[in-house]
């Protein structure tokens, strides 16, 4: 079976080029992605559903002409639907849940020419920033194989950390892109509220907080992804504000001279990891350098408002689906469908009424006005991505009894960076820094609502600034 031997040497927008060009088939970049699959995903198990057949039909009916036709890719195993596959959302509850239709983000995926052969590693329904689901077992860091690869994106940033494909499928509705791409040392922009679909089958993700977009190796990858797929489908509640140019064209435009205010510490005010304060540090020096004008600086923030808020709307919609789910299988769900902080989280939001879920979306909505008011005074806030360099696998454990623990440990390794996933802005975790032990430390960038075209000219001038792409983990 044919492949391409230097498939790892180009970003998807270059293999695409090659196909256009003819100097590659897609069949080959296919068999390459199979190749390294079978090979390394042993090792990482970041992909949990094949799809090769499929995929292989697929090239042979023909793919469209668009700008990533025959770059193989991967679906996220959470929420997004392929017609005639399973999407389980990391549970064994889902796990016979077979798609009738696609996802308006998966057709458009498809539309953009790319060949989707199989789907990623998730936790269980999203809910931790640690993908270990029971169901498909843990994912590896490429990086370091002991270490977590994030979540709930962590099969996918794994994936594309390891060289399966330049860039594959996310979602973030609480740092689910940008805490994987942290810590695979990749870059991963959370889109503005609303700028991808998320029909046929819901209006929104989580009241807002959701959004799907992708993690890649390159900043033009994920840009030219986000012109394939934005803007609203037919039937959508809302939409994010209008952008009619091309993001793609941002990333070769100077982002001018910003006023970038920086914290080395997590929003309650604790210090990070010294490993995490150095590289802030260094990367606030970096932007000075640039031209920007850079202040220490922060958003005052409740996070015990903050913590009480998201458990209210997340807890809400886990309930929901469970409920939905036990009534589509006609029977009550169990222990063995159900990981134990699931069933913590669905029975905690029994407790709520229907007046404490109003209140929380009053509370995102104001929220967001605050740090529009901030964002008048400062382009861009920089802070870490995660408060400290990637946790070991089993820290995180969402089988563990002791939810004490488990909240304590995940407060220690994020620093509320789900904050922007209730206010909608587009913010980007991006690789600038590795540590001693050569684990990647990201760097989040976040924006004004509805302003990715400013944080992607950002992101392009500090990736020519401080490269990134040709640091691969030795697997």
């Amino acid at each position: 079976m044919g492949g391409f031997a230097d498939y790892e040497k180009y970003d998807g927008l270059g293999l695409a080029e090659l196909v256009r060009k003819r100097e590659v088939k897609p069949e080959e970049l296919l068999d390459e992605a199979i190749t390294r699959t079978e090979k390394l995903n042993p090792k990482i198990n970041a992909v949990v559903l094949k799809h090769y057949d499929e995929a292989r039909a697929r090239i042979a009916r023909g793919l469209p002409d668009g700008p990533f036709r025959g770059v193989p890719f991967l679906l996220k195993d959470l929420h997004l639907l392929l017609d005639g596959t399973v999407t389980s959302f990391g549970s064994a509850a889902y796990k016979t849940n077979k798609a009738d239709h696609n996802s308006t983000l998966t057709e458009r995926y498809l539309a953009a020419g790319l060949v989707i052969y199989g789907k990623t590693n998730s936790p269980e329904f999203g809910l931790s920033v640690s993908t270990e689901p029971r169901l498909y077992g843990p994912t590896r860091n490429p990086w370091n194989l002991e270490h977590s690869a994030g979540g709930s994106s962590g099969g996918a940033a794994s994936a594309v950390a390891a060289g399966l494909v330049p860039v594959a499928n996310a979602s973030d509705g609480g740092g689910s892109i940008r805490v994987p791409a942290a810590a695979c040392g990749l870059f991963g922009m959370k889109p503005t509220r609303a700028r991808t679909p998320m029909g046929p089958d819901r209006g929104e993700g989580w009241n807002g907080m959701s959004i799907s977009h992708v993690v890649s190796r390159s900043v033009r990858d994920s840009a030219a992804m986000l012109d394939a797929t934005h803007g609203p489908a037919a039937g959508d509640p809302y939409a994010a504000p209008a952008f009619t140019g091309s993001y793609l064209d941002e990333t070769k435009k100077a982002p001018g001279k910003l006023r970038i205010s920086f914290t080395t510490k997590r929003p309650d005010g604790t210090t990070c990891h010294k490993d995490v304060v150095a590289a802030i540090e260094a990367t606030a020096k970096l932007l000075a350098g640039l031209g920007h004008h850079v202040e220490e600086a922060a958003p005052s923030i409740d996070t015990g408002e903050i913590a009480k808020h998201q458990a209210t709307l997340i807890g809400a919609n886990v309930a929901m689906t469970l409920r939905s789910r036990a009534a589509q299988l006609g029977r009550e769900l169990t222990k063995d469908d159900v990981e134990i902080f699931t069933s913590i989280v669905a029975e905690a939001a029994k407790s709520r009424s229907s007046t404490d879920y109003a209140e929380s979306v009053l509370f995102i909505h104001q929220l967001g006005r605050r740090m529009a008011a901030y964002h008048e005074r400062h382009d861009v806030h920089l802070s870490p991505t995660l408060a400290t360099p990637p946790i070991r696998l089993g820290v995180l454990n969402t089988m563990s009894t002791d939810l004490g623990a488990y909240m304590a440990a995940s407060a220690e390794y994020l620093p509320n960076i789900g904050i922007y996933n209730m206010t909608g802005q587009p913010s980007m975790s991006v690789p600038l820094h590795w540590n001693a032990d050569g684990l990647p430390l990201g760097m989040m960038f976040t924006g004004r609502f509805g302003e990715e075209d400013g944080l992607f000219r950002l992101a392009a001038q500090l990736e020519t600034a401080l490269p990134w792409r040709d640091r691969r983990p030795k697997l």
